[in-house]
């Protein structure tokens, strides 16, 4: 063992211990520091046993141990948590030394530590790290961002203990990792990231749901469905792992899905994506479904109260289910494509407005692999920003466009019959409605500023002047000729 470590993790849960791990077997030596040292004690003593990793019992223990410039992981709960280790660090720590924050943190908060740390001569590096458990023992994506002085120093071990892609001769050699930007810029990009996952994540329970209740399917007849949807456009790691849960059984036999209570929780990610959509003017409306859904969910027990008095439509199939299956597969396609549409379009405004240069084609390439999200057609994300570093929405890039208007016919068949089933498919539906918003030329809003301007006098702009020019009627004859101020929030 190195008689310093290359650098110390502190957290030993999930995420933390495996992680810890993971960096021992690319060769790094690591520092382990819990606040309950027993814990640590026992990974010592059990995982850990016989490899490269030492244990600490305290901060200033965990400090003296590392290798200048000292990098310090914190895999810990976001929030005060996070601040409260920070300061417990820094009087132990000299110029140029490094502090990782690995957890799920509000980007504003990254922005803020990095410009605090700056101060004392410090570097904060604020990553997202993807993958859950298994990704991060055997190689998450990971996405850093804060000072970009410390990058060096942490590259080497980032990008070899992110997954790895293949490169244009198919060699898996291309890490899943690489810098995304000043201040909060990684945080946000991971916040991003999981917005997307909660919109594909209820998208599959929108499917699934239509397949159970309209078709009348059994779980082994769904998994059967996935296990071929994941050999198409739609292979990804949620599709896979999807499969894999219909075929599972309790001990008696049932499948497991089906005994799980129907309330699903939420850490806090998608909902932040859609605040900051709504600060930015971003119509990011398939991720905000998906909270609200699980928002709703978790009403279990009005719903149930709710479901003995409303009545809704009889739920009656006379189509083809093979035809319909194929239609909910496009439908499944086309809303995914949306959704990822609709996260770089809410990164491009982002950038503008704290001043991140992005590169898009490169966040692509980062969750290709190790992270929640990734699936076949992220390398034609990639591809997309490669032939256009331009393009303000991957609906205008000619797969994506002809991808989606291909599935168009299915994808409204399938939102028809949900509706006209009672079937809730609020995910499915808010993309197809941005898909035909976003296409539409001319929308009734001219009607909305009307209505504002007879009420509140906000003025409006005319087709036959030039834009920027505003103008106010006295719509009754009553009013004067005093407008509001214009502005948009």
């Amino acid at each position: 063992m190195k008689e310093l470590s290359d650098i110390g993790l502190v957290g030993l849960a999930v995420m933390g211990e495996n992680l810890v791990l993971n960096m021992e077997s690319k060769g790094f030596t690591v520092t382990a520091y819990n606040r309950s040292y027993s814990k640590v004690e026992k990974f010592l003593s059990g995982r850990a046993a016989g490899k490269n990793i030492r244990g600490a019992q305290s901060v200033e223990e965990l400090v003296s141990s590392l290798a200048k410039p000292r990098k310090i992981m914190l895999m810990v709960k976001a929030g005060q948590v996070v601040d409260d280790f920070i300061e417990q660090l820094i009087p132990h720590l000299d110029k140029g030394d490094i502090i990782i924050d690995g957890g799920n943190s509000h980007f504003p908060d990254s922005d803020r530590r990095t410009a605090y740390l700056a101060e004392k001569g410090l570097h904060y590096i604020g990553s997202g790290v993807s993958g859950g458990e298994e990704g991060a023992l055997k190689g998450p994506s990971i996405m850093p961002g804060g000072a970009k002085e410390a990058w060096p120093a942490v590259k080497d071990i980032f990008q070899g203990i992110s997954a790895k892609v293949a490169d244009e001769n198919g060699d898996l050699t291309v890490p899943c990792c690489d810098w995304v930007g000043d201040g909060g810029a990684g945080h946000f990009v991971k916040m991003v990231h999981n917005g997307i996952e909660y919109g594909d994540m209820q998208l599959i329970c929108e499917a699934y749901q239509l397949m159970k209740t309209v078709l009348g399917l059994s779980a082994d007849e769904i998994h059967e469905v996935f296990k071929e949807w994941n050999e198409t456009e739609l292979d990804s790691y949620l599709i896979e792992i999807t499969r894999d849960i219909f075929a599972y059984k309790d001990e008696d036999g049932e499948p497991l899905v089906e005994k799980i209570l129907d309330t699903a929780g939420q850490k806090g990610t998608g909902k932040w994506t859609g605040i900051v959509a709504l600060d930015l003017g971003v119509p990011l409306t398939l991720i905000a479904e998906s909270v609200f859904a699980r928002c709703i969910s978790s009403k279990k027990d009005e719903r149930v109260e709710a479901s003995q008095v409303i009545e809704g439509p009889k739920v009656e199939f006379t189509g083809d289910k093979k035809a319909f299956i194929e239609d909910l597969r496009q439908a499944l396609l086309a809303s995914k494509m949306t959704s990822y549409a609709q996260g770089y379009v809410l990164m491009h405004e982002a950038a503008k407005e704290y001043n991140w240069d992005l590169n898009y084609g490169g966040i692509a390439l980062m969750w290709r692999g190790g992270c929640i999200i990734r699936s076949a057609f992220l390398g034609k994300i990639k591809e997309a920003y490669d032939n256009n570093p331009a393009l303000n929405n991957l609906l205008l890039d000619p797969y994506f466009k002809g991808s989606v208007e291909s599935a168009q016919a299915g994808w409204r068949r399938v939102v028809g019959t949900a509706i006209a089933n009672g079937v809730p498919a609020p995910c499915l539906s808010a993309a197809l409605t941005y898909f035909d918003g976003f296409r539409t030329a001319r929308l009734p809003a001219n009607l909305l500023q009307a209505q504002r301007d007879y009420f509140g006098a906000h003025t409006y702009e005319r087709t036959d002047k030039p834009r920027g020019e505003f103008f106010h009627t006295n719509w009754t004859g009553r009013g004067g000729d005093t407008a509001s101020t214009t502005y948009n929030v």
